[in-house]
């Protein structure tokens, strides 16, 4: 499996990807993203659009709520594990898996800039087999 790391300064642009970083709280982790093109989740495919991701204020603090680009759809609520490394970044960081064929990159993870501690997505066993075996890139977007 290879993993590849590439920085762009104030937006991410590789696979399709662009994703942009509005601060609402350290609490909340909120964060502002775009994709040009569509992207998976556990359960279902995000099409190209703007949405915010937010650490819902549960105990655990391992559920992501994504929202339409105003906040005020729920677009889906998904379930997340601790994904540790090293040192933080300056940015937002996503971990995607290449797509089987037509399948759009699924979202692996993500990391609020800063943080050494991220969100690792939960999915199907099946499906958790087939991302362990996909190409993954890593791609950060600076503030």
């Amino acid at each position: 499996m290879r993993v590849k790391k590439i920085a762009i300064v104030a937006s991410l642009v590789l696979s399709g990807l662009m994703a942009g970083t509005v601060r609402a709280s350290e609490e909340d982790q909120a964060i502002r993203v775009s994709f040009s093109q569509p992207v998976q989740i556990p359960g279902r495919v995000l099409p190209a659009g703007t949405y915010y991701f937010v650490i819902m204020n549960t105990s655990d603090r391992k559920t992501v709520r994504i929202t339409d680009e105003d906040g005020t759809r729920t677009i889906a609520v998904v379930q997340t594990i601790n994904r540790e490394r090293w040192q933080g970044t300056s940015g937002t960081e996503f971990t995607l898996a290449e797509g089987r064929g037509v399948e759009p990159e699924a979202i692996v993870a993500w990391f609020y800039p800063g943080r050494t501690t991220g969100h690792e997505f939960v999915y199907p066993a099946q499906e958790e087999k087939q991302l362990a075996m996909a190409k993954k890139d890593t791609q950060i977007s600076g503030d």
